[in-house]
């Protein structure tokens, strides 16, 4: 359920209130009867992770960018294997 923010024109409190998207915005402040104003306000979520634009449906510059880092990680954990492999090669000798 999302909440609303509303600040009052006779005594400026400022609340939040939870109400349901269909429910009517509030008209009078319970402290002093008051005009309220319902007020615009940020969201309190942020979009991470998989399953967003940027990340599914990237445009061609970003998928040549994503594809090219992919390959340079690959790159390295095979240099590391075998510089690793050549490590244990003299360790056993």
């Amino acid at each position: 359920m999302p909440i609303y923010e509303y600040k009052c024109t006779g005594c400026n409190e400022h609340f939040e209130v939870m109400q349901k998207i269909s429910d009517d915005p509030l008209i009078e402040c319970t402290s002093c009867g008051g005009e309220l104003k319902k007020l615009i306000t940020n969201t309190s979520f942020v979009l991470k992770g998989g399953g967003w634009y940027v990340t599914d449906y990237p445009s061609s510059d970003r998928k040549k960018a994503m594809d090219n880092k992919k390959t340079a990680a690959s790159g390295k954990d095979s240099k590391s294997e075998k510089k690793s492999d050549k490590n244990k090669k003299a360790v056993n000798k």
